[in-house]
Protein backbone atom coordinates (compact mmCIF):
# COMPACT_ATOMS: atom_id res chain seq x y z
CA UNK A 1 0.00 0.00 0.00
CA UNK A 2 1.61 3.20 -1.27
CA UNK A 3 0.39 6.66 -0.13
CA UNK A 4 -2.52 8.20 -2.59
CA UNK A 5 -1.01 10.00 -5.61
CA UNK A 6 -2.09 13.73 -6.33
CA UNK A 7 -3.16 12.26 -9.80
CA UNK A 8 -5.90 10.27 -7.98
CA UNK A 9 -9.57 11.74 -8.72
CA UNK A 10 -10.22 11.95 -4.80
CA UNK A 11 -6.90 13.10 -3.83
CA UNK A 12 -8.06 16.47 -3.55
CA UNK A 13 -10.78 15.69 -1.23
CA UNK A 14 -10.83 16.79 2.79
CA UNK A 15 -11.54 13.51 4.86
CA UNK A 16 -13.53 12.33 6.02
CA UNK A 17 -15.88 12.10 2.50
CA UNK A 18 -18.46 10.39 1.38
CA UNK A 19 -18.14 8.95 -1.60
CA UNK A 20 -20.33 7.19 -4.39
CA UNK A 21 -18.83 4.68 -6.54
CA UNK A 22 -21.22 5.59 -9.92
CA UNK A 23 -21.01 2.34 -11.95
CA UNK A 24 -21.87 0.08 -8.24
CA UNK A 25 -24.79 2.04 -7.72
CA UNK A 26 -25.93 1.93 -11.32
CA UNK A 27 -25.81 -1.54 -11.23
CA UNK A 28 -27.68 -1.87 -7.97
CA UNK A 29 -30.48 0.41 -8.79
CA UNK A 30 -30.86 -1.75 -12.65
CA UNK A 31 -30.48 -4.93 -11.11
CA UNK A 32 -33.45 -4.07 -8.54
CA UNK A 33 -35.39 -2.41 -11.19
CA UNK A 34 -35.07 -5.37 -13.77
CA UNK A 35 -36.09 -8.24 -10.92
CA UNK A 36 -39.34 -6.06 -9.95
CA UNK A 37 -40.24 -5.65 -13.80
CA UNK A 38 -39.67 -9.16 -13.78
CA UNK A 39 -41.68 -9.69 -10.76
CA UNK A 40 -44.65 -7.72 -12.17
CA UNK A 41 -44.89 -5.33 -9.74
CA UNK A 42 -44.41 -1.03 -9.63
CA UNK A 43 -41.23 -0.59 -7.60
CA UNK A 44 -41.11 2.79 -5.01
CA UNK A 45 -37.69 3.27 -3.87
CA UNK A 46 -37.33 4.19 0.11
CA UNK A 47 -35.19 7.28 -0.50
CA UNK A 48 -34.06 7.66 3.66
CA UNK A 49 -31.10 5.86 2.61
CA UNK A 50 -29.37 8.53 0.15
CA UNK A 51 -31.75 11.22 0.90
CA UNK A 52 -30.49 12.66 -2.41
CA UNK A 53 -32.30 14.07 -5.31
CA UNK A 54 -29.74 13.28 -8.32
CA UNK A 55 -29.39 9.39 -6.39
CA UNK A 56 -33.54 9.41 -6.65
CA UNK A 57 -33.53 10.79 -10.50
CA UNK A 58 -31.15 7.58 -11.27
CA UNK A 59 -33.88 5.07 -9.72
CA UNK A 60 -36.49 7.00 -11.63
CA UNK A 61 -35.09 7.13 -14.61
CA UNK A 62 -34.48 2.90 -14.63
CA UNK A 63 -37.98 2.75 -14.56
CA UNK A 64 -39.43 3.34 -10.65
CA UNK A 65 -42.66 5.09 -10.01
CA UNK A 66 -42.95 6.95 -7.01
CA UNK A 67 -40.99 7.25 -3.61
CA UNK A 68 -41.46 6.34 -0.44
CA UNK A 69 -40.03 8.82 2.49
CA UNK A 70 -39.30 8.60 5.89
CA UNK A 71 -39.70 12.43 7.20
CA UNK A 72 -41.96 14.92 6.29
CA UNK A 73 -38.90 17.48 5.74
CA UNK A 74 -37.78 14.71 2.73
CA UNK A 75 -41.31 14.52 1.18
CA UNK A 76 -41.35 18.84 1.13
CA UNK A 77 -37.89 18.41 -0.68
CA UNK A 78 -38.26 15.62 -3.32
CA UNK A 79 -41.59 17.35 -4.03
CA UNK A 80 -39.88 20.30 -4.73
CA UNK A 81 -37.12 18.76 -6.77
CA UNK A 82 -39.89 17.19 -9.29
CA UNK A 83 -41.38 13.83 -7.38
CA UNK A 84 -44.83 13.89 -6.97
CA UNK A 85 -45.92 10.74 -6.14
CA UNK A 86 -44.82 10.32 -2.82
CA UNK A 87 -45.43 7.74 0.50
CA UNK A 88 -44.71 8.91 3.57
CA UNK A 89 -44.13 5.68 5.56
CA UNK A 90 -43.77 6.31 9.19
CA UNK A 91 -47.26 6.27 11.67
CA UNK A 92 -48.98 9.46 11.16
CA UNK A 93 -49.68 11.06 14.72
CA UNK A 94 -51.98 14.62 14.65
CA UNK A 95 -49.13 17.28 15.26
CA UNK A 96 -47.69 16.16 11.67
CA UNK A 97 -50.91 16.70 9.62
CA UNK A 98 -50.55 20.34 9.35
CA UNK A 99 -47.66 19.87 7.39
CA UNK A 100 -49.01 16.95 5.14
CA UNK A 101 -51.95 19.35 4.40
CA UNK A 102 -49.55 22.30 3.19
CA UNK A 103 -48.22 19.41 0.74
CA UNK A 104 -51.18 18.38 -0.40
CA UNK A 105 -52.56 21.83 -1.03
CA UNK A 106 -49.24 22.53 -2.90
CA UNK A 107 -49.99 19.58 -5.21
CA UNK A 108 -48.16 16.86 -3.58
CA UNK A 109 -49.57 13.38 -4.11
CA UNK A 110 -49.09 12.54 -1.05
CA UNK A 111 -50.04 9.38 1.24
CA UNK A 112 -49.86 8.63 4.71
CA UNK A 113 -49.87 5.75 7.14
CA UNK A 114 -52.03 5.02 10.27
CA UNK A 115 -51.85 1.48 12.10
CA UNK A 116 -54.22 2.35 15.16
CA UNK A 117 -57.76 3.65 15.29
CA UNK A 118 -56.80 6.67 17.44
CA UNK A 119 -54.16 7.83 14.79
CA UNK A 120 -56.99 7.08 11.94
CA UNK A 121 -59.57 9.14 13.68
CA UNK A 122 -57.33 12.07 14.41
CA UNK A 123 -56.83 12.19 10.34
CA UNK A 124 -60.12 11.78 9.81
CA UNK A 125 -61.34 14.58 12.23
CA UNK A 126 -58.55 16.62 10.72
CA UNK A 127 -59.05 15.74 7.11
CA UNK A 128 -62.70 17.05 7.93
CA UNK A 129 -62.17 20.03 9.61
CA UNK A 130 -60.03 21.44 6.44
CA UNK A 131 -62.06 19.72 3.83
CA UNK A 132 -59.18 17.31 2.31
CA UNK A 133 -59.55 14.14 1.55
CA UNK A 134 -56.29 12.00 2.81
CA UNK A 135 -54.99 9.04 1.24
CA UNK A 136 -54.65 6.54 3.77
CA UNK A 137 -52.74 3.47 3.44
CA UNK A 138 -52.93 0.63 6.81
CA UNK A 139 -49.25 -0.73 7.96
CA UNK A 140 -49.94 -4.11 8.39
CA UNK A 141 -47.48 -6.09 10.65
CA UNK A 142 -45.95 -8.93 8.47
CA UNK A 143 -43.13 -9.93 10.91
CA UNK A 144 -43.90 -8.97 14.93
CA UNK A 145 -40.60 -6.12 13.86
CA UNK A 146 -42.04 -3.00 14.49
CA UNK A 147 -45.35 -1.46 13.48
CA UNK A 148 -48.52 -2.41 12.11
CA UNK A 149 -51.82 -4.05 12.56
CA UNK A 150 -51.48 -8.12 12.16
CA UNK A 151 -53.51 -9.35 9.06
CA UNK A 152 -56.15 -10.98 11.06
CA UNK A 153 -57.00 -8.63 13.88
CA UNK A 154 -60.64 -7.26 14.30
CA UNK A 155 -58.32 -3.70 14.53
CA UNK A 156 -57.87 -4.06 10.90
CA UNK A 157 -61.36 -3.48 9.62
CA UNK A 158 -61.93 -1.08 12.53
CA UNK A 159 -59.32 1.27 11.22
CA UNK A 160 -60.75 0.79 7.45
CA UNK A 161 -64.32 1.90 8.89
CA UNK A 162 -62.50 4.65 10.39
CA UNK A 163 -61.42 6.40 7.86
CA UNK A 164 -64.15 4.84 5.05
CA UNK A 165 -66.97 6.22 7.01
CA UNK A 166 -64.71 9.11 8.24
CA UNK A 167 -64.91 10.86 4.44
CA UNK A 168 -61.26 10.14 3.81
CA UNK A 169 -59.66 7.58 0.93
CA UNK A 170 -58.30 4.44 2.20
CA UNK A 171 -55.91 3.74 -0.32
CA UNK A 172 -54.53 0.44 0.71
CA UNK A 173 -52.30 -1.97 2.82
CA UNK A 174 -48.19 -1.79 3.55
CA UNK A 175 -45.76 -3.85 5.11
CA UNK A 176 -42.13 -3.91 6.02
CA UNK A 177 -40.41 -7.16 6.96
CA UNK A 178 -37.60 -5.67 8.80
CA UNK A 179 -37.06 -9.00 10.77
CA UNK A 180 -35.54 -9.91 7.33
CA UNK A 181 -32.11 -8.21 8.31
CA UNK A 182 -31.51 -10.98 11.09
CA UNK A 183 -31.62 -13.75 8.07
CA UNK A 184 -28.92 -14.97 6.67
CA UNK A 185 -29.46 -17.75 3.98
CA UNK A 186 -31.31 -18.12 0.55
CA UNK A 187 -33.78 -20.54 2.39
CA UNK A 188 -34.88 -18.44 5.08
CA UNK A 189 -35.32 -15.29 3.09
CA UNK A 190 -36.95 -16.51 0.39
CA UNK A 191 -39.65 -17.91 3.20
CA UNK A 192 -39.61 -14.22 4.37
CA UNK A 193 -40.22 -12.98 1.80
CA UNK A 194 -43.50 -15.20 1.12
CA UNK A 195 -44.26 -14.47 4.16
CA UNK A 196 -44.50 -10.71 4.03
CA UNK A 197 -46.59 -11.17 0.51
CA UNK A 198 -49.50 -13.21 2.61
CA UNK A 199 -49.74 -11.47 5.31
CA UNK A 200 -50.43 -8.12 3.54
CA UNK A 201 -52.19 -9.96 0.32
CA UNK A 202 -54.37 -11.42 3.79
CA UNK A 203 -55.03 -8.49 4.90
CA UNK A 204 -55.60 -6.51 1.94
CA UNK A 205 -58.13 -9.84 1.12
CA UNK A 206 -60.00 -8.84 3.96
CA UNK A 207 -60.46 -5.16 3.62
CA UNK A 208 -62.34 -5.59 1.05
CA UNK A 209 -64.29 -8.81 1.63
CA UNK A 210 -65.53 -6.42 4.52
CA UNK A 211 -66.76 -3.51 1.34
CA UNK A 212 -63.96 -1.04 1.49
CA UNK A 213 -61.05 0.03 -1.21
CA UNK A 214 -58.14 -1.40 -1.14
CA UNK A 215 -55.96 -1.10 -4.15
CA UNK A 216 -52.70 -0.91 -3.42
CA UNK A 217 -50.70 -3.92 -1.54
CA UNK A 218 -47.07 -2.60 -0.90
CA UNK A 219 -44.45 -4.71 0.57
CA UNK A 220 -40.81 -4.52 0.96
CA UNK A 221 -37.33 -4.54 2.16
CA UNK A 222 -34.03 -5.13 0.27
CA UNK A 223 -33.50 -8.38 1.49
CA UNK A 224 -37.30 -9.92 0.50
CA UNK A 225 -37.57 -7.83 -2.66
CA UNK A 226 -34.40 -9.30 -3.70
CA UNK A 227 -35.44 -13.09 -2.76
CA UNK A 228 -39.23 -12.94 -3.57
CA UNK A 229 -39.92 -15.42 -5.65
CA UNK A 230 -43.64 -14.39 -7.05
CA UNK A 231 -45.81 -11.68 -5.68
CA UNK A 232 -49.30 -12.40 -6.85
CA UNK A 233 -51.46 -10.10 -5.10
CA UNK A 234 -48.94 -7.24 -4.35
CA UNK A 235 -49.16 -4.32 -6.54
CA UNK A 236 -45.71 -2.54 -5.49
CA UNK A 237 -42.67 -2.61 -4.10
CA UNK A 238 -40.52 -0.53 -1.79
CA UNK A 239 -36.64 -1.03 -0.26
CA UNK A 240 -33.78 2.04 0.06
CA UNK A 241 -30.80 0.17 0.89
CA UNK A 242 -30.29 -1.61 -2.06
CA UNK A 243 -29.13 1.21 -3.86
CA UNK A 244 -25.88 1.74 -1.76
CA UNK A 245 -25.64 -1.43 -0.33
CA UNK A 246 -23.39 -2.03 3.17
CA UNK A 247 -21.71 -4.51 5.07
CA UNK A 248 -24.78 -5.79 6.80
CA UNK A 249 -26.48 -6.68 3.34
CA UNK A 250 -23.11 -8.42 2.56
CA UNK A 251 -23.53 -10.61 5.66
CA UNK A 252 -27.49 -11.08 4.84
CA UNK A 253 -25.98 -12.55 1.71
CA UNK A 254 -27.75 -10.15 -1.00
CA UNK A 255 -25.14 -8.27 -2.29
CA UNK A 256 -20.79 -8.98 -2.47
CA UNK A 257 -18.66 -6.29 -1.10
CA UNK A 258 -17.96 -5.12 -4.70
CA UNK A 259 -21.59 -3.91 -5.19
CA UNK A 260 -21.26 -1.47 -2.08
CA UNK A 261 -21.42 1.89 -3.50
CA UNK A 262 -21.20 4.05 -0.49
CA UNK A 263 -17.49 4.24 1.39
CA UNK A 264 -15.99 6.87 3.71
CA UNK A 265 -12.42 8.34 2.17
CA UNK A 266 -10.05 8.70 5.17
CA UNK A 267 -6.68 9.73 5.86
CA UNK A 268 -3.83 7.80 8.01
CA UNK A 269 -2.80 10.21 10.30
CA UNK A 270 -0.83 7.99 12.69
CA UNK A 271 0.22 4.77 14.16
CA UNK A 272 0.29 2.80 17.14
CA UNK A 273 3.10 0.12 15.78
CA UNK A 274 3.12 -2.09 18.95
CA UNK A 275 -0.15 -2.27 18.76
CA UNK A 276 -0.29 -2.94 15.01
CA UNK A 277 -2.63 0.25 14.67
CA UNK A 278 -3.09 2.72 11.60
CA UNK A 279 -4.87 5.43 13.24
CA UNK A 280 -7.34 7.24 10.62
CA UNK A 281 -9.56 10.59 10.92
CA UNK A 282 -12.74 8.43 10.57
CA UNK A 283 -14.22 7.98 13.91
CA UNK A 284 -17.42 7.07 14.49
CA UNK A 285 -19.17 10.72 13.82
CA UNK A 286 -17.90 9.69 9.86
CA UNK A 287 -18.75 6.03 10.25
CA UNK A 288 -21.91 6.56 12.80
CA UNK A 289 -22.27 4.29 15.68
CA UNK A 290 -24.33 1.38 13.41
CA UNK A 291 -22.25 -1.52 14.44
CA UNK A 292 -25.32 -4.24 12.78
CA UNK A 293 -22.50 -6.77 11.69
CA UNK A 294 -21.45 -7.21 15.36
CA UNK A 295 -24.43 -9.48 15.79
CA UNK A 296 -23.83 -11.28 12.64
CA UNK A 297 -21.33 -13.93 11.69
CA UNK A 298 -18.56 -11.01 10.53
CA UNK A 299 -17.95 -8.64 12.19
CA UNK A 300 -16.51 -5.98 10.48
CA UNK A 301 -16.00 -3.12 13.54
CA UNK A 302 -17.17 0.05 12.23
CA UNK A 303 -15.99 -0.82 8.59
CA UNK A 304 -14.34 -2.35 5.99
CA UNK A 305 -11.15 -0.91 4.90
CA UNK A 306 -9.88 -0.77 0.82
CA UNK A 307 -7.69 0.84 -1.43
CA UNK A 308 -8.53 4.60 -2.53
CA UNK A 309 -9.34 2.53 -6.10
CA UNK A 310 -12.47 0.49 -3.75
CA UNK A 311 -10.31 -3.04 -3.48
CA UNK A 312 -10.82 -4.99 -0.18
CA UNK A 313 -7.63 -5.06 1.34
CA UNK A 314 -8.59 -8.60 3.35
CA UNK A 315 -8.84 -8.55 7.55
CA UNK A 316 -8.15 -5.15 7.74
CA UNK A 317 -11.21 -3.35 9.46
CA UNK A 318 -11.77 -0.25 11.56
CA UNK A 319 -11.55 -2.30 14.81
CA UNK A 320 -12.66 0.86 17.42
CA UNK A 321 -13.23 4.31 16.72
CA UNK A 322 -13.21 7.87 18.82
CA UNK A 323 -15.51 10.62 17.61
CA UNK A 324 -13.36 11.83 14.78
CA UNK A 325 -10.33 8.87 15.21
CA UNK A 326 -10.46 5.25 13.88
CA UNK A 327 -8.32 2.03 14.76
CA UNK A 328 -7.27 0.65 11.85
CA UNK A 329 -6.16 -3.19 12.58
CA UNK A 330 -5.90 -6.37 10.95
CA UNK A 331 -8.36 -8.73 12.14
CA UNK A 332 -6.83 -12.13 14.07
CA UNK A 333 -3.01 -11.47 14.52
CA UNK A 334 -1.98 -7.88 14.85
CA UNK A 335 0.09 -6.23 11.84
CA UNK A 336 3.90 -5.32 12.90
CA UNK A 337 4.52 -3.57 9.70
CA UNK A 338 1.27 -1.38 9.88
CA UNK A 339 3.17 2.02 10.24
CA UNK A 340 5.04 0.93 6.66
CA UNK A 341 1.95 -0.77 4.80
CA UNK A 342 -0.07 2.49 5.70
CA UNK A 343 2.35 5.27 5.86
CA UNK A 344 0.81 8.86 7.29
CA UNK A 345 -1.02 10.52 4.65
CA UNK A 346 -2.36 7.21 2.83
CA UNK A 347 -5.95 7.98 1.83
CA UNK A 348 -8.15 4.91 2.25
CA UNK A 349 -11.93 4.25 1.28
CA UNK A 350 -13.64 2.58 4.55
CA UNK A 351 -16.87 0.19 3.40
CA UNK A 352 -19.64 0.80 6.26
CA UNK A 353 -21.78 -1.39 8.55
CA UNK A 354 -24.93 0.81 7.54
CA UNK A 355 -25.30 2.62 4.13
CA UNK A 356 -28.09 4.66 5.99
CA UNK A 357 -26.90 5.42 9.09
CA UNK A 358 -23.07 6.51 7.71
CA UNK A 359 -24.61 8.80 4.89
CA UNK A 360 -26.80 10.65 7.38
CA UNK A 361 -23.30 11.67 8.96
CA UNK A 362 -22.49 13.76 5.62
CA UNK A 363 -23.88 16.75 4.28
CA UNK A 364 -23.06 16.48 0.47
CA UNK A 365 -21.61 12.87 -1.36
CA UNK A 366 -19.18 12.84 -3.98
CA UNK A 367 -19.95 10.79 -6.11
CA UNK A 368 -17.34 9.19 -8.67
CA UNK A 369 -17.71 8.04 -12.26
CA UNK A 370 -15.84 5.74 -13.63
CA UNK A 371 -13.64 8.08 -16.05
CA UNK A 372 -12.54 9.84 -12.84
CA UNK A 373 -14.93 12.60 -13.17
CA UNK A 374 -16.15 14.01 -9.70
CA UNK A 375 -19.59 15.73 -8.77
CA UNK A 376 -20.86 16.62 -5.05
CA UNK A 377 -24.22 16.09 -4.38
CA UNK A 378 -26.19 17.41 -1.49
CA UNK A 379 -27.97 15.25 0.91
CA UNK A 380 -30.92 16.35 3.04
CA UNK A 381 -30.50 16.39 7.03
CA UNK A 382 -33.07 16.88 9.38
CA UNK A 383 -36.53 16.57 10.33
Amino acid sequence: MTATTQSHPLAALDTPAAVIDLPRMERNIARMQQRMNALGVRFRPHVKTSKCTPVARAQRAAGAQGITVSTLKEAAQFYADGFGDILYAVGMVATKLPQALALRRQGCDLKIITDSVASAEAIAAFGREHGETFEVWIEIDSDGHRSGIKPGEAALLEVARTLHQGGMLLGGVMTHAGSSYDLNSPEALTAMAEQERAACVHAAERVRAAGFPCAVVSVGSTPTALSAVQLDGVTEVRAGVYVFFDLVMHNIGVCATDDIALSVLTTVIGHQAEKGWAIVDAGWMAMSRDRGTQKQQHDFGYGQVCSTDGEVLPGYVISGANQEHGILSREGEADTDIARRFPIGTQLRILPNHACATGAQYPEYHALAEDGELSTWSRLHGW
